[in-house]
């Protein structure tokens, strides 16, 4: 099954919830790829036309902010097509239900087991201060089509 990028656009970060209104974002869908150059493997990030199971994507979201130096919260639910890799920014806080509850990986559970990064529905970064004073920045996660 092939996904489009307007549904890859669509259900990769549709919405993300933010603390205020006055952060500008944008938002791109890239696809790694791997092809044999001489001994190895030559890896290039395209944008994403479309997507199919097996294929590792990455997902940027670049934000401005309007106010510098005031930080902020993005958040963004993990579409079911695709199993959560990891994310670029140290500290982002997950959640495997939904957005319910929130921690760190390796701190949640499912039932009697670690919640792995392939359970996690929902991703959150907490812009500081300090970090919201340059006006812009991005966040950047990976995941797998299932």
């Amino acid at each position: 099954m092939r996904i489009s990028l307007a549904a890859a656009m669509a259900l990769t970060l549709a919405a993300p919830a933010m603390a205020q209104d006055k952060v500008a974002l944008s938002r791109a869908v890239y696809v790694e790829r791997a092809a044999p150059r001489g001994e190895g493997l030559a890896r290039s990030i395209d944008r994403a036309e479309s997507l199919r199971p097996g294929d590792r994507v990455v997902l940027m979201v670049e934000w401005q902010a309007s106010e510098p130096g005031k930080g902020f919260t993005l958040s963004s639910p993990v579409p079911s097509a695709l199993a959560f890799q990891r994310s670029s920014a140290d500290g982002t806080e997950v959640s495997v239900d939904g957005g319910r509850n929130w921690g760190m990986l390796g701190t949640l559970r499912i039932g009697d087991r670690l919640a792995s990064p392939e359970d996690v529905t929902n991703l959150r970064w907490r812009i500081p201060a300090r970090e919201a004073a340059r006006g812009k920045g991005r966040v950047v996660f990976s995941a797998f089509v299932r």
